[in-house]
Parts: C-alpha cells; structure tokens; sequence
C-alpha cells in the first residue's frame, strides 16, 4: 500500500520517537538479563533460553499485530507489490532477525561489552554508505556527531574497564555482523518508508523475521523447552515491550529522519541502560562512563543541527 501523500519533515518527532524505542530496550535489557538466570520465576523451572527469547519475541509481535492491522484497517493496509513484499521479507531477516542473533552470538562467544561496542559502530557503517552512495556530504557536523556517538557508546558502557572486553574471533565477527545488519535496516527501512505506511512495512518485516528464526530454530526445538504458563505470559508481555513497542517508534522515527541521525540518535540505547543501572539497580556509575554519556547527548544534539 503506498502512501497517498509523503510524510511531512517533522525532525523533532523523529528524534523522541527513536529516543523513545531506544529508552523501551534498554529497560527491557535488565528483564532478558533477570529472564536468561530465571530470577523472574520458580527456581525449579527452567531458565529462557536466549535464542528462544530473541524468537519468540519477534514471532508473538507479528501474531499480535498482524490481526489487529487486518481488524482496523482492513486487507488493503497490507496490501503491497510482490517486489516490495520480498524487501520487506530481505529487512526482517538480514536487518532485525540478524543483528539480534549475531549480537546474542556475540555475546555467547566474547562478552557483553564486546557486543555493544562493535554493534554500535553501526553509525559509522550507515554514514560510510550514505557517502559512498553520494546521498550525503562528508560534512564536519555529520562526521564528528558519527565520531562522538561511537566513541561515546563505548565509554558508556565501560569498554576499558578490566575483563570487560573479551577477543574471541567468532565473537568479533558475530558483534560486527550484528552492526551490519544494524546499519542495514536504518537504511533499507528508511528507503522502503518512502514510499509505504510503517504499519504495512512492520508487519510485512516482523513476519520474515518470523520465518528466519522458524528456520534456525523450528516450533518442535520450542516445545521442547517445556515453559511453563508463566513463563509464556513472561515471553509474551516482553515481545511486546522489547519488540513491537520500540520497532514501531523507532520505524515511525524513520520516517521523519535519515538513516544517519536516525541511527546517530539510537546511541542513547546504550546511555539510557547505564542511567537506569544507576539509578533504580544501585550500579556504580564510573567517571569515564559519565563521560561517555555526555559526549552521546552532544552526538545527538549536533547530529540534529541543520546543515548549511
């Protein structure tokens, strides 16, 4: 279904709303973490798998929004062309299905701070590809506000803290895929919003993340882990917290900006995560990750400043 009429520029709209997917996943961070070591429910069940976690979440979206688009809008707000269709199936299996499971390898493999610091690198990866593409000017703003985002990502998170960042080459590789897939889809969804409703896009994207994961890991492996009835309502509640929620405000965002400030601007996924650690888990707050947290704001900041 193609838009009737372009969506007016609206910037500052843009930025709350990726602000606001970026603020969703990093509350729902701490609830995968507590999911993973079954804090959450009775020690004698048996703790969420991460694979399972990243699969299901994505899945139970799709089964949830899919019914209620058709309940709404009726067959027409997914109606799309065949070569659309298959983008849209291109997005949620090499952007979202595979930066979530490249970044949950990565973290298997190497550590947790390996994994955000290499993932959010993807500001540099889209930036690289916008001027490559001569969509963008290697501008002093755009490249220091790239610069500063990385940078402060990684001071954030604590990278030069000891044992914080592991060398595992699979681990690596995987964390620099998931940046990959990362900048992929800032840049195939922002394309493919130029032209569709983000409700037909998210769907259509969120049902080939589906597919994927049904691939990687098929219903019977699921059933196998023999959750229990509180644990399924656990999965279903975060699917909509850590996936549905933020991907619809962070699509919307998309619309409104271009893949470099969009991307730029979900750096504060990572600034968020340490505050709440800080403030509601009684975490220590290091000078240099205060540091790292300012320069993200500036980042942010300077990336939205109109170019001459």
């Amino acid at each position: 279904m193609t838009n009737s009429s372009p969506v007016k520029p609206h910037p500052i709209r843009g930025y709350l709303y990726i602000a606001a997917a970026g603020l969703l996943w990093a509350l729902t961070a701490s609830l995968g973490k507590a999911a993973f070591t079954n804090k959450l429910v009775a020690a004698a069940e048996t703790p969420i798998d991460p694979l399972i976690l990243s699969q299901t979440r994505t899945t139970l979206s799709w089964l949830a929004l899919a019914p209620i688009l058709l309940l709404v809008r009726g067959r027409a707000a997914l109606a799309i062309s065949r070569q659309d269709f298959g983008r849209t199936l291109l997005l949620g299996t090499l952007g979202i299905a595979g930066s979530n499971y490249f970044y949950y390898l990565a973290i298997e493999r190497a550590t947790v701070a390996t994994a955000i610091v290499l993932q959010y690198t993807a500001p540099a990866w889209v930036l690289l590809y916008m001027l490559a593409r001569h969509r963008q000017r290697p501008t002093l703003r755009r490249v220091g506000a790239v610069l500063m985002a990385v940078a402060g990502s990684a001071l954030a998170i604590g990278v030069f803290a000891q044992g914080r960042i592991k060398l595992d080459a699979v681990g690596i590789a995987a964390a620099l895929a998931a940046a990959l897939s990362f900048a992929f889809y800032n840049i195939y969804g922002h394309h493919l919003l130029e032209t569709h409703d983000r409700w037909t896009i998210i769907t259509h994207t969120l049902m080939g993340a589906a597919l994927f994961w049904l691939v990687v890991n098929p219903p019977w492996k699921v059933v196998a882990a023999d959750y229990s009835g509180e644990q399924w309502l656990f999965l279903a509640v975060f699917a909509m917290l850590s996936m549905l929620l933020p991907f619809s405000f962070y699509f919307a965002g998309l619309q409104y900006l271009d893949a470099t400030r969009a991307i730029v601007t979900s750096c504060l996924e990572p600034v968020f995560a340490i505050l709440i650690a800080a403030v509601f888990l009684s975490e220590g707050l290091e000078p240099l990750q205060g540091v790292g947290v300012v320069v993200v704001l500036v980042a942010s900041v300077v990336v939205q400043m109109p170019e001459k």
